[in-house]
C-alpha cells in the first residue's frame, strides 16, 4: 500500500508499506524536500526475533536443531552452517568428516536451494515480469502467473516439491531438518530412497533449463529496466573452491572489488579480519562492510549474482554454459540488481545437476556416517552459502559444552547497506516535483525482491533494547505527535 503522510505545509513522507512478496515485514520510507524532490530514503525492517540470545546457555549440540526455526524457507542453510560451527567447536573441519556424511549434507543443501530458488522466481519475482510491473497489484502475484501461463505454474510447483522431497528424505523432515549432528549425520540414504529421488532430479534438470531460458527472455523483454535501475557498484562476496569454482557448501570466502578484481580470499574462520558491522538507529538490521575498504566504501553484496561475480567457473556443465553466456552478455562484474533473478535460475540448474551427480555416486549410500567428538571449551565457525547469500554462524562454548556467545550474520544483513543505498539513489530517479505513482514505486519493490530478502533471519536489537515508536495521527492521517524511546 502506498501511504503519503503530510507533515507541515510542503514537506512529505512517502511510505511503501508493506513491501510485498518478500519473507518478513518491511517498508520503504522516502523524505521529500520543499520542492517535492527526494531528500533521503531508507529501507526499514519492522520485526525483531533475537535468536542469538536464545542460544546462550544451551548445549552446543542443540544449536543445529534450534536455529532452523529462525526461518521457514532457509532452514536447511541454518541447520548446516550451525552443524559446521559445532563441528569446528569440537575440532573438526569438513575434510575430517566421512565422505558420505559430507555428500548427504550437500545433497540436503541442494534440495533446499531447488525449493527456495524455484519458489522465489515463480511466486515472488516472476509476476513483476510475466504480469508486468505496472499491472494491478491484485494480478501481479502467483495467481496472475497461473492465469498467464498455467502449465509453467504447474511445473514450478512440481519443481519446488522436488526440493522439499530431497530435504525430507535426507534431512529427516521436510521443514526444519534434523540429521546433521556433531561429526556427521544421524541418518544414511537407502538404495530405495536413492531410486525414489533419481527420476525427480532428472526431471528437475530439464525444467530448470526451461526456467533459465524463460528468465533470459524476461530479462530481454525488460532490458531497459535491467540496464537502468538498480545498477550499484559495490564489492561482492561468496564461497569459492579450488581454482575459483563456484561453491555452496564449503570453500574459501572471496571478495571482489567493484572492478571485478580479487580483493581478498581467506578461510571463512578468519571472517572477523575482513568483515565489520555497524548499527543505525532506524533499522533492526546491522550494516556489515568490507573492513579493508572501510565504511561506506566497503559496502558489499552477497546472493546469487555476487556468487557468480566472485567465481571463475561453475561446477556443473549446463550451468557453466549459461555462466559463460551471462559473462559474454553482461561482462564482469555485473552490478545490475535485476540480474540477481537470472543468477538465481542458473544456480537452480546447477543444484539440480549437482543433486544428480551426488545421487549417482555409489558412496552416497555408504554406512560410514559420523566420527566421534569430545567436549572442550572454545569457539566454532561455520559457513555455507544460503539461497540469499553467505551465511555465518559463530559460537563460543565453555568446557561443559554450553554456549556462552553467538553471532549469526545472515545474507540479508550483508545486503542491507545496498538496500538502503538503492532506495535513496533510485527514488531520486522516480520522484520529481512531488509527482509519484504506484507503478514507479513498484520498481523499488522489484529491486528489493531481486535479493529475495529473508528479514526474520536478519533482525537484531539495537544496543540491547527494542525501539518503540508511537505515532498519533488525526482523521486525515496527519501526524499530531510522535513518541519514541530512541529520542
Amino acid at each position: 500500500m502506498l501511504r503519503i503522510e503530510v507533515r507541515g505545509a510542503v514537506s512529505k513522507v512517502i511510505e511503501v508499506k508493506p513491501v510485498t512478496r518478500i519473507e518478513g515485514h518491511a517498508k520503504i520510507k522516502i523524505w521529500l524536500d520543499e520542492e517535492g524532490n527526494v531528500k533521503d530514503a531508507h529501507f526499514h525492517v519492522l520485526e525483531v526475533r533475537g535468536f542469538e540470545r536464545f542460544l546462550i546457555g544451551r548445549p552446543i549440540e542443540e544449536a543445529p536443531l534450534i536455529v532452523p526455526r529462525i526461518c521457514g524457507i532457509c532452514y536447511t542453510c541454518h541447520h548446516l552452517a550451525s552443524a559446521k560451527a559445532v563441528d569446528a567447536y569440537f575440532g573438526l573441519q569438513p575434510e575430517d568428516l566421512p565422505e558420505t556424511a559430507n555428500m548427504l549434507r550437500e545433497l540436503m543443501l541442494m534440495g533446499n536451494f531447488i525449493h527456495s530458488h524455484s519458489l522465489h522466481f515463480y511466486a515472488l519475482a516472476a509476476p513483476d515480469f510475466i504480469v508486468g510491473p505496472d499491472a494491478d497489484p491484485r494480478e501481479r502475484n502467483l495467481v496472475g502467473v497461473i492465469k498467464k501461463a498455467p502449465e509453467i505454474a504447474k511445473n514450478a510447483i512440481r519443481l519446488r516439491a522436488v526440493g522439499i522431497k530431497i530435504t525430507e528424505i535426507v534431512g529427516g523432515k521436510a521443514v526444519h531438518p534434523v540429521t546433521a549432528i556433531p561429526g556427521g549425520v544421524s541418518k544414511g540414504l537407502t538404495e530405495e530412497e536413492r531410486q525414489k529421488l533419481l527420476p525427480d532430479v532428472k526431471w528437475a534438470i530439464e525444467f530448470s533449463k526451461e526456467t533459465v531460458e524463460l528468465c533470459k527472455q524476461l530479462m530481454d523483454r525488460y532490458s531497459d529496466l535491467v540496464k537502468n535501475i538498480g545498477v550499484l557498484r559495490t564489492y561482492h562476496l561468496g564461497l569459492v573452491g579450488n581454482q575459483g569454482v563456484h561453491q555452496l557448501y564449503h570453500g574459501n570466502l572471496r571478495f571482489v572489488d567493484p572492478d571485478g578484481n580479487v580483493a581478498a580470499e581467506f578461510p571463512y574462520d578468519q571472517y572477523l579480519d575482513y568483515i565489520a558491522e555497524r548499527v543505525e538507529e532506524y533499522s533492526y538490521l546491522k550494516f556489515p562492510y568490507f573492513k579493508k575498504a572501510g565504511w561506506p566504501s566497503g559496502v558489499y553484496r552477497v546472493n546469487t549474482l555476487s556468487r557468480l561475480n566472485v567465481a571463475d567457473k561453475m561446477p556443473t556443465p549446463l550451468a557453466q554454459e549459461y555462466f559463460e553466456e551471462l559473462r559474454r552478455t553482461w561482462g564482469k562484474p555485473i552490478h545490475n540488481t535485476l540480474l540477481y533473478n537470472l543468477g538465481r535460475c542458473i544456480e537452480l540448474l546447477e543444484c539440480a545437476e549437482r543433486s544428480l551427480e551426488l545421487l549417482e555416486n555409489p558412496k552416497i549410500t555408504g554406512p560410514n556416517l559420523r566420527v566421534p567428538v569430545k567436549p572442550r571449551s572454545g569457539e566454532g565457525i561455520g559457513v555455507v552459502e544460503a539461497q540469499r547469500g553467505t551465511l555465518i554462524h559463530h559460537y563460543a562454548a565453555d568446557a561443559e559444552g554450553l554456549i556462552t556467545d553467538s553471532n549469526i550474520i545472515v545474507a540479508t544483513v550483508q545486503n542491507n547497506p545496498a538496500f538502503d543505498r538503492l532506495m535513496c539513489e533510485e527514488s531520486k530517479k522516480f520522484i520529481k516535483g512531488g509527482q509519484v505513482n504506484e507503478g514507479l514505486l513498484n520498481r523499488l519493490e522489484m529491486l528489493i525482491r531481486a535479493y529475495d530478502p529473508c528479514l526474520s533471519c536478519a533482525t537484531h536489537t539495537i544496543a540491547g533494547h527494542y525501539p518503540l515508536v508511537i505515532e498519533v495521527v488525526d482523521d486525515k492521517d496527519r501526524l499530531i505527535a510522535k513518541l519514541s524511546n530512541l529520542e
